[in-house]
């Protein structure tokens, strides 16, 4: 990277992985109460292949007049701070950048966050593993706020238990005292038992609690007992009430405080962090491409 630009991938008219572009943006300095990042990993996650196909945009949560950035969690290295800020330069950080109507994204040589909204990356982590636990450990946390303590070891389901986000929830509903099934394909078995949980490759009716990360949430209410809970990963899929059943739906939040203990869970092993492999950013569309395709574990990492 020169001393005056950086490189970052959007898309200008969104139509799948090979609408992405590789763009020269202006460097500038960290305002107060910020810092610049040198990214060194960011995931791909699902939510992004709905931003580059156009998804979002016809939703009318996205309306940018040149281009939209790409890529929600990152890692790397703070390598300017702003005014009023504690980070010094070479400490290594973590975060997510949520919403969706913006013309920048984690998928850049360099990113301008607020310092409050980071947390230190532990020593013993590497940044790529550490780049994937922000977003996905944030919506695991946030999924079992909405469930609570299990009363009485109620029995929880967690669909799409292999995924990142599904496993994340496995491993934080179980220190909460739910007893949980998780959810996946057979070959996944062994993955999911590792985490502490049981298995099923079917979702069957009478379940006290459903968590179900499917990216289409084909189970719907119908694993939910009378009078139990459902928490969805959709906004824009929530299932009609019945049966008494609770029905809640994932809103992400940026939570440092609560991102710096995630880290520091994943550092020790208590919560799994999977990389399927790492690509340099001009390789983006392949990895979006790779995402696509169902039964992936881990996540594609980019590294600017």
């Amino acid at each position: 990277m020169n001393t005056t630009t950086y490189r970052a991938a959007v898309v200008r008219t969104p139509n799948g992985p090979d609408s992405i572009e590789i763009i020269d943006v202006p460097l500038t300095d960290p305002g107060p109460g910020q810092i610049r990042v040198a990214v060194a990993a960011a995931p791909v996650n699902p939510t992004d292949l709905g931003v580059v196909g156009g998804f979002f945009h016809t939703m009318g949560l996205i309306d940018q007049p040149h281009h939209t950035g790409l890529g929600w969690d990152f890692a790397g290295t703070v390598d300017a701070a702003g005014p009023g800020t504690d980070l010094a330069p070479g400490t290594r950080v973590a975060g997510v950048v949520v919403g969706f109507d913006r013309d920048f994204g984690t998928f850049a040589e360099r990113l301008i966050v607020d310092a409050a909204d980071v947390a230190p990356v532990p020593e013993g982590l590497d940044l790529a593993s550490a780049s994937t636990v922000p977003l996905s450990g944030l919506s695991a946390a946030q999924i079992v706020d909405l469930l609570g303590d299990a009363p009485d070891e109620n029995r929880l389901l967690v669909t799409g238990a292999a995924g990142a986000i599904g496993a994340n929830v496995v491993a934080l509903a179980i220190e909460r005292g739910w007893r949980v099934t998780g959810l996946a394909r057979a070959a996944d078995e062994d993955f999911v038992r590792s985490l502490g949980a049981d298995f099923a490759t079917e979702a069957a009716p009478g379940w006290d609690a459903v968590v179900d990360t499917s990216s289409q949430q084909q189970w719907g209410l119908a694993p939910v007992r009378d009078g139990g809970t459902f928490v969805g990963v959709r906004p824009n899929i929530v299932p009609e009430v019945e049966r008494g059943i609770t029905v809640r739906t994932l809103m992400v939040e940026p939570a440092p405080a609560r991102l710096g203990r995630l880290l520091d869970l994943a550092a020790s092993g208590g919560l799994p962090t999977r990389v399927h492999a790492v690509l340099p950013l001009s390789r983006a569309a392949e990895a979006y491409k790779a995402t696509e395709q169902a039964g992936l574990r881990g996540r594609y990492v980019l590294q600017p």
